[in-house]
């Protein structure tokens, strides 16, 4: 078998899933996947015995030359780093039968503590928990004994913490974050420290485009002076939506009837215990 036009619809999604997982970037992603099926048609092989596992090799690799490579050093960010936001409405064009996406995988929450991992830690961990594939199929994949993959999805294990259950729970998540915003708006303090955990961290992603704190705010006292401040600075025109952003409810800000900014949050019994906002331009959806 060789590689078709016809699997590049097929296989679109599942290799935009597993980039954007890796990479946290939508653009990079993209292009990731323009750049395996470009290889995997210049190599014209015809013996290609699963389609899935040869694409998912020309992508992980590419991504790791990419997470490896001196553009990737994230020493180099001014700042905190978030991933990048995904809207719905994107996930939806690429995968409408929502059957590769799984969505425990694609909250901002999960994405940044992917951070945490090296890039082999990272790929294997995805390519092992996400995507089912066999210790034996990643050996091959990302060219390491099928003994040392296993050692390192260990680690990588050790390294994250769980997210999923009720600390994904959209609709309950969804009453959360309205609560919060009526409670801001009301400057209702006492209520916001009933939402917002003692130690809940804020992660403010400017990039050194436009002004954003470069360390991490802890503490809901500082936090809440930190959006206090950000509220008193905003033009009359500034409006919000709540919109599903990586399959979890999330602020969207406009200003100019343009996005200027994304709240997204971790939850987590039922408090926030981290809020992430980004701000750098080059990683904000298109309103």
């Amino acid at each position: 078998m060789e590689i078709t036009k016809a699997d590049y619809q097929l296989f679109k999604p599942l290799l935009f899933s597993l980039g954007y997982r890796m990479l946290g970037s939508v653009i990079d992603t993209e292009d990731m996947v323009q750049e395996t099926f470009l290889k995997a048609y210049q190599l014209n092989k015809n013996d290609i015995k699963n389609k899935k596992a040869y694409l998912c090799k020309i992508m992980t690799n590419l991504c790791l030359d990419l997470l490896k490579s001196a553009r990737y050093k994230r020493e180099q960010y001014t700042g905190p780093w978030n991933p990048e936001p995904l809207l719905l409405e994107k996930i939806h064009e690429l995968d409408p039968s929502e059957t590769v996406i799984q969505k425990e995988g694609l909250s901002i929450a999960y994405l940044r503590m992917m951070e945490h991992l090296t890039a082999d830690e990272r790929a294997i961990l995805l390519l092992r928990e996400v995507f089912s594939f066999s210790y034996s199929e990643i050996a091959h994949i990302i060219k390491k004994k099928e003994d040392n993959c296993r050692k390192i999805f260990s680690r990588a294990k050790q390294k994250i913490l769980v997210v999923e259950g009720e600390s994904l729970n959209y609709e309950k998540n969804r009453s959360i974050i309205d609560l919060f915003v009526e409670a801001f708006q009301k400057e209702n303090t006492a209520a916001l420290m009933e939402l917002i955990s003692n130690n809940v961290t804020l992660y403010s992603d400017g990039g050194g485009k436009v002004s954003a704190a470069t360390r991490p705010i802890v503490s809901t006292t500082n936090v809440l002076a930190l959006l206090y401040g950000i509220m008193k600075k905003t033009p009359e025109d500034f409006y919000f939506e709540v919109k599903s952003i990586n399959y979890q409810p999330a602020i969207v800000i406009y200003i100019h009837g343009d996005i200027h900014s994304v709240l997204s949050f971790y939850i987590d019994k039922e408090q926030i215990n981290e809020i992430y906002i980004t701000m750098n331009p080059e990683k904000l959806p298109i309103a």
